[in-house]
């Protein structure tokens, strides 16, 4: 179930120090920013394995996560405020800002047979769509 977080920021003459720790089960193994969006979709996914926390450490974006229960909508807005996704919550990050910079941590390093794509309602559409099929042919 996805979850924000606010980060622990430190302030002082110096400037700010934001802490990230302790947030993800396991150790970092994966981090990656995505800059340069716009207009575009991105994530479209889920993991078997990864967990992830994504921060907009700069502008804003929206994150739209279904999962087998519920659909949500997180705005990202902060550099403190973080969003964890756990590996069956389907994303899209969506309404990126004008240079918007989202920083995406995972403790699971790239595996391209951890990530499922249909997402939960494409699967319930398609299995809807085979129980009228059979519905059908057992009519007939």
């Amino acid at each position: 179930m996805p979850e924000i977080f606010t980060l622990p920021v430190h302030t002082s003459a110096k400037g700010d120090l934001t802490v990230f720790e302790n947030i993800l089960p396991g150790s970092l193994k994966r981090i990656f920013y995505i800059t340069n969006a716009d207009c575009e979709t991105r994530g479209g996914h889920r993991h078997i394995k990864a967990w992830q926390a994504l921060i907009c450490l700069q502008g804003t974006c929206e994150i739209y996560v279904e999962t087998p229960n519920k659909k949500m909508v997180f705005g990202l807005d902060k550099p403190n405020k973080v969003l964890i996704l756990e590996p069956l919550d389907w994303h899209t990050l969506e309404n990126f800002s004008e240079n918007a910079i989202v920083l995406v941590v995972s403790n699971e390093n790239y595996d391209p047979y951890d990530y499922i794509y249909p997402s939960y309602s494409e699967i319930e559409n398609e299995l809807n769509e085979l129980q009228e099929i059979v519905n059908k042919q057992k009519k007939d």
